[in-house]
């Protein structure tokens, strides 16, 4: 996952503790005014070396796959961490050039002129530092938020499972999956996103379940959770929308047939049939009272291989085989 690698993003105050505590030992190695020169050329080194590798370690937004991007909008907001990631870099650049002013000002005789001016200097990055403090605190933030969510590939088949809650969506997933399914959650809300995967004839499909984000219609859901919806609409290649006949998820089912045309709308209308959409009736040993493209009841097994088939068969997808010139 582009995220995944994102390190920890040191507070002001530990790459002011590391500039200076490495500029002290450099001016131990030599005195007078060429101590003061050595620390102030570390310390500014070290601090603007670091903030800046702090703004490297993000991806450029303009080049991440559209379905993290829009991850990353509707977690952390794109726009925000752009003008934090600005901010860092304009502190990386101002302590890279406090370092070459105050250098240029050393007297060459007076050490102790020398070390007025490298305190000086010193609290100046200071301020440089503390200025930026809000700024290095949310993108640490945005890192630990941007962490938890599992990893989903944008280069494998994708088939979001949709439905109201206890209509055995959860269930289908862990069964087909061996339940080795990885579980994450969104920072936004208290429940999880879990992500399965099955291979058939060397392709690997991911199986994506998102309770909290596809159980409810879309007027109930909040602007960030809108934004997840948007996102994973560029990764479905199927959507699998689970109903319950028997009426024993404790939802109606006429409202979960409307849930399933608001779904519909979402991923699928406009896109000229490239994202299948298949409709399943779980609990089938208690009610098969709705028209569907298939039955099952995950609580016996029965229907539920056939199931994974048509929602395989949906995505359409092919591996690409190399071609010899």
């Amino acid at each position: 996952m582009i995220f995944e690698d994102l390190p920890t993003t040191p507070t002001s105050e530990e790459l002011l503790d590391k500039a200076f505590s490495r500029a002290a030992r450099a001016g131990r190695a030599k005195s007078g005014v060429e101590a003061q020169e050595s620390m102030l050329q570390t310390a500014s080194n070290v601090l603007s070396d670091n903030l800046q590798n702090v703004v490297t370690a993000w991806p450029d937004f303009d080049e991440v796959d559209p379905f993290y991007r829009e991850l990353a909008d509707a977690v952390v907001g794109v726009d925000a961490a752009r003008t934090h990631l600005s901010e860092v870099t304009w502190a990386s650049r101002k302590t890279k050039s406090l370092g070459r002013e105050y250098i240029g000002r050393l007297p060459r005789e007076d050490a102790d002129a020398a070390k007025k001016l490298r305190k000086q200097a010193f609290a100046r990055m200071g301020s440089v530092l503390r200025e930026i403090e809000d700024d290095l605190q949310f993108l640490n933030e945005a890192r630990d938020d941007l962490k938890t969510f599992p990893d989903i590939r944008p280069d494998e088949p994708a088939i979001v499972v949709a439905g109201y809650p206890n209509v055995g969506k959860s269930s289908f997933v862990n069964e087909v999956t061996s339940a080795r399914n990885e579980t994450a959650q969104y920072p936004f809300t208290t429940k999880g996103v879990r992500v399965g995967h099955v291979e058939r004839e060397r392709i690997r499909y991911q199986l994506v379940d998102t309770p909290g984000l596809l159980d409810r219609p879309a007027d109930e859901r909040n602007d960030i959770e809108a934004q997840a919806v948007s996102a994973l609409t560029h990764l479905a290649d199927a959507v699998l929308f689970v109903v319950d006949a028997s009426g024993t998820c404790g939802y109606p089912l006429d409202d979960q047939l409307a849930l399933r045309a608001d779904v519909y709308e979402t991923f699928v209308e406009g896109t000229e049939g490239e994202i299948g959409f298949v409709t399943v009736c779980n609990k089938s040993d208690l009610s098969t009272d709705v028209e569907a493209d298939a039955y099952m009841s995950v609580e016996t097994d029965e229907g539920v291989e056939d199931v994974l088939t048509a929602a395989i068969d949906a995505t359409g997808y092919e591996l690409e085989l190399p071609t010899r010139d």
